[in-house]
């Protein structure tokens, strides 16, 4: 049987792709690139932590956890220092989300980006376990 290797992307639309990927690209600093009129970013494995890694989970259709957004979709993104990746994107704009939060898997910060979705950042521990918080 063939087996799921990874995550090979996260795809969602925008009314305004370019415009998003720069935001994103000023305030936490992801190297845009653009091909055959799309905008991306491409994460190298080395880049992340060393207890660093990719979590897919399928929330229940009733979960409130990706409020104030209505979108049945929220992404999160692995940051070096949370305190002030939160700082910028609010600097930037961006609505801060409920107080961070610290588990075992390291620490936890949300935001609302400019099209309304709802970002989940992520500063890994070095005592990782598998899975996220």
């Amino acid at each position: 049987m063939a087996k799921v290797l990874g995550i090979g992307g996260v795809f969602f639309k925008s009314p305004d792709p370019l415009k998003l990927c720069q935001w994103y690209a000023h305030w936490l600093g992801l190297s845009i690139e653009t091909e055959s009129g799309m905008s991306f970013v491409q994460f190298q494995l080395d880049s992340m932590p060393a207890k660093g890694y990719t979590v897919w989970s399928a929330f229940s259709s009733t979960s409130c956890y990706f409020a104030p957004s209505d979108k049945e979709f929220m992404f999160n993104l692995v940051v070096d220092n949370l305190e002030e990746a939160l700082r910028q994107v609010t600097a930037g704009g961006a609505e801060k989300v409920g107080d961070i939060e610290k588990s075992e898997y390291g620490l936890f910060g949300w935001f609302m980006d400019p099209d309304g979705n709802k970002v989940e950042l992520w500063q890994p521990t070095e005592n990782n376990h598998s899975g996220q918080g």
